[in-house]
């Protein structure tokens, strides 16, 4: 990497007139004396908006197409300051600088960079329920929940809450369309009680006349401190003359590398010859994790070229390959199916950015078969920028303040250098989970499952027709999910 401290003075000396300039950039680093004097929230203020402007002109991608980010931007260290006091928190400023064009909805800035390091650990707060929210059939505002995943250990697993629970209502207030867009709502807040209902698909195939009603039975949630390990679910299925791997595996997560590892070894030890991998509900994470699992599911190409890395003009020197490999670094060895085609299942608000990764990258080795919906379409990667001497790194951070910006900072591609369409990836089978079809995961019973096991047996792929157990009702779009690919 270009040192970074050579970059900021290149960008300050736009003129001989901007010594002052020169020295707050170096001070975007570092804390001196000088701080001792101001107050103390006027000295975060300016030192995160400094750092927020300087760390996005330095490793955003799409650092050219936001004029505000150019480096002859200001001619002068009024200008720039007069710039930074136009924007009332970091935040604004963060928000003006993304690239909106290309609907770039991915790159974040954290106000406790505490909080983020746990959460790309696996550590969160959490009651332990995914849920989609829909319309109540025939209204316009009436909405109601349903439970798509309980992780495993969770709060809510502990409760005996079970995937394809009907909600109706939280503290016995009916949701509705502005509620759940309040971020003050109580279903998003830490505690609350959730009133179930039942879903009556009233006997017909249309959705309209469907009916759901507020059974009596609710449940307390409280979210605690928990660690989730994204291998979810692990089956091994026995059919006629073929022995199926399922694995719902929920999030890229380094720390759990060893885990997703002893996945595959429970599955060669099974003799498993097909692979069905559900990333329905995954929305991303290590780029490297990603790789692994793209040599666990072949195992053939080891030294090849798995996906490729794009950075900036300012960290070009970044661009990276990322190879087919048969250790885990630390780990030991991968345990690799040698696979020449692999399921898998997919859903279009949650499987995002190194899931699709896995997908883009199998496709010029081997057949991938997708069975879903269209994924979310994110092709770039993030990475975590802190406010440090050393740009990446949270060695001697600044102790003014523990925000942190995690931006886009490079494309990945395969190895064939095709992007991820920002539309997302088609599947070969089409079908939406519904509330009334969700199935026990890992059955051979539910809908996508089922599919990919139909193709197996059968050997024919045709469009899958949509019928009164699976009708394309979609959720509503609420607080944006976490989707993220990120590098370490």
């Amino acid at each position: 990497m270009k040192n970074y401290h050579e970059h900021v003075f290149k960008i300050c000396a736009v003129s001989k007139k901007l010594k002052t300039l020169i020295v707050a950039c170096i001070v975007l680093f570092t804390v001196t004396s000088c701080f001792e004097d101001l107050d103390d929230n006027a000295i975060a203020s300016a030192d995160i908006k400094d750092y927020v402007w300087k760390g996005m002109n330095f490793v955003y991608l799409y650092k050219l197409d936001v004029p505000d980010l150019f480096d002859d931007r200001f001619t002068s260290n009024e200008e720039y300051n007069d710039y930074l006091d136009g924007f009332s928190t970091p935040e604004d400023l963060f928000e003006s600088l993304r690239f909106l064009p290309i609907d770039e909805r991915f790159s974040r800035i954290f106000n406790n960079y505490f909080d983020l390091q746990n959460a790309q650990q696996g550590t969160s707060l959490s009651n332990g329920i995914e849920y989609n929210l829909y319309l109540v059939p025939g209204s316009e505002t009436e909405v109601f929940g349903a439970i798509t995943q309980v992780l495993n250990n969770s709060f809510a697993d502990n409760l005996g809450l079970q995937r394809g629970q009907i909600f109706r209502a939280i503290n016995n207030e009916p949701l509705t369309i502005d509620s759940i867009n309040d971020n003050d709502d109580a279903i998003y807040q830490d505690s609350f009680t959730i009133n179930f209902a039942d879903y009556d698909n009233n006997g017909t195939p249309e959705s309209e006349d469907d009916i759901i009603t507020l059974n009596g039975e609710s449940a307390d949630l409280n979210k605690v401190v928990f660690t989730e390990n994204p291998v979810h679910k692990v089956e091994v299925l026995d059919l006629p003359d073929v022995t199926v791997g399922y694995l719902m595996y929920n999030g890229f997560n380094l720390n759990f590398e060893s885990e997703l590892n002893d996945a595959f070894a429970e599955f060669n030890t099974a003799g498993v010859t097909e692979l069905v991998l559900d990333l329905r509900y995954n929305g991303g994470g290590s780029v490297q994790t990603a790789a692994y699992l793209g040599s666990m599911v072949t195992g053939q190409f080891t030294g090849e070229v798995f996906s490729k890395l794009f950075y900036n003009i300012n960290l070009n020197n970044n661009d990276r390959n990322y190879l087919f490999s048969n250790t885990i670094e630390g780990s030991g060895s991968i345990n690799s199916l040698n696979l020449s085609k692999v399921y898998v299942l997919t859903t279009n608000r949650r499987t995002a950015s190194a899931s699709e990764l896995v997908i883009n990258s199998l496709k010029p080795y081997i057949e991938v078969v997708v069975i879903g919906e269209n994924t979310v379409g994110k092709t770039q990667a993030s990475q975590v920028f802190y406010d440090s001497p050393t740009p990446f790194t949270s060695q001697d951070v600044n102790p003014n303040h523990t925000y942190v910006m995690r931006p886009l900072v490079a494309n990945s591609t395969n190895v064939n250098d095709l992007l991820v369409p920002s539309t997302g990836l088609i599947p070969d089978i089409q079908i939406t989970e519904t509330p009334s079809t969700f199935g026990v995961l890992g059955d051979i019973g539910e809908p996508l499952l089922s599919a990919a096991i139909g193709d197996i047996l059968l050997g024919d792929r045709p469009f899958y027709e949509t019928d009164d157990n699976l009708r394309l009702t979609k959720p509503l779009k609420t607080k944006p999910l976490l989707q993220d690919m990120y590098i370490d």
